[in-house]
């Protein structure tokens, strides 16, 4: 028995030794967690956090942090299949929304589509309650068969919204107009239902038949300014060369945000004049 449990306290040793060293950093650990949330290390060693939809309850985590600017990247495997009415989110919020509520919030948002069909990006900004500034993009990949990259960089200059490194949108921040830089936002990532709105304008609800649904997030990062907790609301940032502090767009950018406007873009709301009658919001006329 005794050399039984050598042997097998030298395996897991060998073990630990040989698995990367991403591996060893539980980023989930930096998050609570709501709903059915199941965590597990693949073949490369990174840990992979699947939220779970069925008839019961959606999923999410929630960042235990907040920040104030920052880059924050992660992988995500959407929902296979049939995934009509489903919507699976990665974003950052100052807090719940509600009535008269004067949060800021940047959204990217993929809202499912029935079997077959392009699945849409929804990528969004709040400033001080001020919303309805969506850009829906239909992915030129389908996001069910692999990990894909999403990324948000958030500065005082711009949001910039990208995809396997592809830079999609960019929201830049005016003097003039609402922007999100004052309040701290914490990360979260969800799955719900979102029957009534996310499939063909609700028009093609959750299919429960095929529950349960399952989205899988892995290789999350932050690179951000923390925002104390002690309540004197300072911003810590981390040392080093912290490009996107600075970050605007270059050349390759703007081709890569020209090209998802032609190829990718199917909803602009700085061309819905049904949802604007009064006129667009200011920023439309300066993009």
């Amino acid at each position: 028995m005794a050399r039984r449990s050598v042997v097998a306290l030298l395996a897991a040793v060998a073990l630990l030794i040989l698995r990367p060293a991403s591996a060893q950093t539980a980023w989930l650990d930096e998050f609570t967690t709501d709903g059915e949330v199941r965590a597990d290390f693949d073949a490369s060693g990174k840990q992979v956090a699947s939220l779970v939809l069925d008839r019961r309850s959606g999923a999410g985590f929630n960042s235990t942090e907040k920040y104030l600017f920052g880059e924050f990247n992660v992988e995500m495997k959407l929902v296979p299949g049939n995934s009509a009415g489903t919507v699976t989110s990665f974003y950052l919020t100052s807090g719940e929304t509600g009535v008269g509520d004067d949060h800021d919030e940047i959204d990217m948002e993929f809202m499912g589509n029935s079997t077959g069909a392009p699945t849409v990006l929804n990528t969004n900004v709040w400033a001080s309650g001020d919303g309805k500034k969506e850009h829906q993009f239909y992915l030129w990949f389908d996001p069910s068969a692999d990990f894909h990259k999403y990324t948000v960089i958030w500065n005082p200059k711009n949001i910039i919204f990208r995809v396997d490194d592809v830079t999609v949108r960019v929201f830049r921040r005016y003097a003039d107009l609402p922007y999100p830089d004052a309040k701290p936002m914490a990360v979260h990532a969800t799955l719900w239902d979102g029957s009534y709105w996310a499939t063909e304008k609700g028009k093609v609800p959750i299919d429960w038949d095929g529950a349960p649904f399952v989205v899988s997030y892995r290789g999350y990062t932050a690179d951000a300014c923390v925002v104390s907790g002690d309540g004197d609301g300072k911003a810590k940032c981390p040392d080093g060369r912290n490009e996107w502090m600075d970050r605007e767009l270059d050349d390759t950018d703007r081709l890569t945000v020209a090209w998802a406007r032609r190829n990718c873009l199917q909803y602009n709301y700085c061309e819905d004049g049904w949802r604007f009658p009064k006129g667009f919001p200011g920023e439309c006329s300066r993009e």
